[in-house]
């Protein structure tokens, strides 16, 4: 039995009348009910209570007992509420008692069955596609056209599932609720109707393009737009662009997964972008500037005479986009390595030994040490 107050449960007051009392619960019992609400359990538990409180209020005499002892009245087995929802549910909306499936379709399911608009089938399948962009597209944004293939709504029948002239019918299996129970000692388990799909109908003369099922197998094509700032592994999601449902269930997704390509000059973390600098050993000895490649073309970076490999200088501005900020831009880091060159002309070979001496190297005159403790001294070894 529910703690909560059955009468703020259905949503009316305590003098409500017998119509109001329907009234509400109908109105609940299709915002609640499990087909509606699939794999929510807060929905499902919701369910259950409005049933409970509106088989308590619907009786005149229950209803008496509830409102001078509460609750208490029904514990201990003396005349209690328990119910089962689904019976309830199909009891009050005319489906196997004794009513027409139409009642049951218009306020469940949204349609009618004597227009053919039904709507109560089972949703589609969500789908999943790559797709490939650079650094640079995933810097500035891109629109792609993706083609993939997906169940479509069948044309001749219109996704109903039906042949010209015929229609939906109940399902004689679960009785439309598209459920079926089977008791497993004391517990009884409530499983998705085998025949219809837990569609609640079923088909009198399936169409004979898509057998029944309301859709058929076809390519498709989307186009999508990928904002700028996306990183690999963003999931993007077009809405109703997935699998047809069976016999005019509602489409399912289309989730687009973005693959960024690794860049040959730069390595990302977050918005931050990472770039070797290879400088000649002369110019960080002595210094200058050097063209530093951007996403966006070159910018000029000033070095200091004396700079040392391992060095990482900041570019502002100059990284990646933030997906979920147009104001904010990552940086670009470029970290130094001093260039030091494989071969040399006599020239310079000269010139590097006299360099050599003039620094106290006592193993100038060899032209190997001296090449390797240039490159020490330079890379900040010694």
């Amino acid at each position: 039995m529910a703690s909560e107050d059955f009468y703020e449960l259905l949503g009316v007051p305590r003098g409500a009348s017998p119509e109001e009392l329907k009234k509400a619960y109908r109105k609940l019992a299709v915002k609640y009910h499990p087909d509606k609400n699939p794999g929510d359990k807060e929905a499902e538990e919701q369910f259950k209570k409005i049933s409970e409180a509106y088989e308590v209020l619907k009786d005149p005499e229950k209803r008496r007992r509830y409102d001078q002892f509460g609750p208490d009245a029904f514990r201990g087995g003396g005349g209690g509420a328990a119910v089962d929802p689904f019976d309830l549910f199909r009891d009050v909306f005319g489906g196997g008692g004794g009513g027409g499936f139409g009642s049951i379709f218009e306020e469940f399911f949204g349609g009618s069955s004597s227009q053919g608009q039904e709507t109560g089938g089972a949703r589609g399948s969500d789908l999943r596609v790559s797709v490939e962009i650079s650094l640079k597209q995933a810097a500035e944004g891109v629109d792609r056209e993706i083609k993939y293939r997906r169940y479509g709504i069948c044309g001749p029948c219109d996704g109903s599932g039906a042949a010209s002239g015929s229609g939906k019918v109940m399902c004689p299996t679960c009785g439309g609720i598209g459920q079926v129970a089977s008791n497993q000692g004391f517990i009884s388990i409530r499983r998705t109707c085998p025949k219809c799909s837990g569609s609640g109908v079923a088909i009198e003369n399936p169409c004979g393009t898509c057998g029944g099922e309301g859709r058929v197998r076809e390519p498709a094509t989307v186009k999508v737009s990928i904002p700028k700032g996306v990183d690999d592994g963003t999931r993007l999601c077009s809405r109703g662009r997935g699998d047809a449902g069976l016999m005019g269930g509602p489409s399912a997704d289309l989730y687009v997964f973005v693959q960024v390509k690794d860049h040959e000059l730069f390595e990302r973390d977050g918005d931050d972008l990472f770039h070797e600098l290879a400088l000649p050993y002369t110019l960080a000895t002595l210094g200058g500037a050097i063209d530093v490649p951007t996403l966006n073309g070159k910018v000029s970076l000033k070095i200091p005479a004396g700079t040392q490999s391992g060095r990482t200088f900041r570019l502002r501005d100059k990284g990646m986009p933030n997906l979920r900020s147009s104001s904010r831009v990552g940086d670009l880091y470029a970290r130094i390595t001093i260039h030091v060159p494989k071969k040399l002309t006599k020239k310079q070979r000269e010139l590097l030994v006299d360099f050599a001496k003039s620094c106290g190297d006592k193993d100038a005159d060899v032209d190997e040490g001296i090449i390797d403790k240039a490159k020490r001294f330079f890379d900040g070894e010694d």
